[in-house]
């Protein structure tokens, strides 16, 4: 067989291909599955608010190189809800529990008012134990995306309700969603703590009764707080419980269902610092939550068949790593604040004569006559923000918003799968990889 110069040109061409191919494969980038895994577990958490802004002040914050999470990064991912380019949590969290896009405010139901079936529910469904874990509110926008449907994030009682029948270990604060009026709370009639009790469930109320938890009680509730739980920064003066103390009572009791488990753990007041522009508050908060991680990653490290996934749901507050002062950055004497702005402003008389005082035993500030004239003429309503902005420009972080933006933000995975979530994905992408992962069905149908 004769063979033209064109034909040998482009056999050369294709040999050098395959080649190169060979010892250069493709990575993922979201797209699908390269190889076979086995994944039991999946533990998905989320920084409320945080993005790459947070992550580089939290590193200068720590004084350290690496955190936990940056070695795990492995791509970003889009924020917006399906009415809008910025997300509020309600949309963000129903994307990352559903796969689909809502309007914001709503809880897991779809724009035209249609259940849409999360993650956790899926999970339950094919035999596997569930948890949910966060520090405000277990009823809050976030959590109760994995696990009711309500037209509105306010209607907080009704997905406690809802949340009852589907959830096997439920930490966090909000006890007042589950009681009756009769004993203080916002349900109608029902109460829910009693029912779970009827029904073999323990009811932990602080860090005492949650650290001493029998290892063979596999379902129970653990609600801290009337309302949201503590700050980080405040969490000192209280009964409860640290996030990574409630994810390793969430990871030990789900752990022993030899069908596998979901587990969502959320950093819940990263966002809420971001809102009052705290920046010692996001920072603690970060801290804590990455003591989180860390107990995720020891127990995936040793099991070899979990998933842990990271991700913010959107940005809070347009925080910048540097400002005030050219070319520097000094997030590292946040490590000196102890008590959040809210709680400062609370320590101030009548008439804010102690400010220097008040700062300097709670933030290591030396104010100046003008941060302090700032303090005294501040009307009640900015009173907070104008002590959080002082404590900010100390340590050159700006705001751009007391509100979310609509920016990327960091996606980190480690484990079995993980390299599936690599390059620029979607929130609604997050969920059908981790169940694409797990090998259940998921996003079959609308509706129940």
């Amino acid at each position: 067989m004769k063979f033209n110069k064109r034909t040998i040109l482009v056999l050369c061409f294709i040999l050098f291909c395959t080649s190169f191919l060979i010892k250069h494969p493709v990575q993922s980038t979201g797209t699908g599955p390269t190889k076979s895994v086995h994944v039991h577990n999946v533990i998905f958490m989320i920084p409320d608010g945080f993005s790459a802004s947070y992550a580089s002040n939290y590193r200068i914050f720590k004084g350290s190189e690496d955190t936990r999470l940056d070695p795990l990064l492995v791509g970003m991912m889009k924020t917006r809800s399906a009415n809008n380019l910025v997300t509020d949590s309600a949309a963000a969290a129903t994307a990352m529990a559903t796969g689909y896009k809502t309007n914001n405010d709503m809880i897991s139901i779809s724009p035209e008012g249609k259940p849409l079936e999360t993650i956790l529910e899926a999970a339950k469904k094919a035999g596997k134990a569930t948890g949910l874990v966060a520090t405000s509110t277990v009823t809050h926008a976030t959590p109760a995306a994995f696990a009711a449907h309500v037209t509105s994030r306010e209607s907080k009682a009704e997905v406690a309700l809802q949340m009852v029948e589907k959830v096997d270990v439920l930490l966090g604060g909000g006890k007042r969603y589950f009681l009756p009026r009769s004993a203080g709370g916002l349900q109608k009639e029902r109460h829910l703590i009693e029912e779970l009790q009827l029904k073999g469930y323990s009811f932990i109320k602080n860090r005492d009764e949650l650290l001493k938890l029998d290892a063979v009680t596999n379902q129970f509730f653990g609600l801290f707080a009337e309302g949201p739980m503590s700050p980080e920064l405040d969490r000192d003066v209280t009964e409860q419980p640290s996030l990574a103390e409630m994810t390793t009572a969430a990871i030990t009791a789900l752990s022993q269902h030899d069908g596998g488990f979901f587990l969502m753990v959320e950093g819940s007041q990263i966002d809420w610092a971001g809102h009052a522009n705290d920046a010692a508050w996001a920072m603690k908060d970060i801290e804590a939550f990455e003591q989180a991680v860390g107990v995720a990653l020891d127990f995936a490290e040793k099991d070899e068949s979990t998933l842990v996934v990271v991700v913010g749901d959107h940005d809070t507050g347009g925080m910048s790593a540097g400002g005030y002062d050219e070319y520097a950055a000094k997030a590292d004497i946040l490590r000196d604040v102890k008590a959040s702005g809210k709680y400062m402003a609370k320590q101030l008389n009548s008439k804010r004569s102690n400010a220097k005082e008040v700062l300097k035993t709670y933030a290591n500030i030396e104010l100046t006559k003008e941060e302090a004239k700032r303090i005294k003429k501040a009307d009640d309503e900015n009173l907070v923000y104008v002590i959080n902005n002082i404590i900010s420009e100390r340590a050159c972080i700006g705001w751009t918003t007391k509100v979310h933006t609509g920016v990327d933000v960091p996606l980190y995975a480690y484990g079995p799968a993980s390299e599936w979530f690599r390059g620029s994905l979607d929130n609604t992408d997050v969920p059908k990889w981790m169940a694409k992962a797990m090998d259940i069905p998921f996003l079959s149908r609308l509706g129940h």
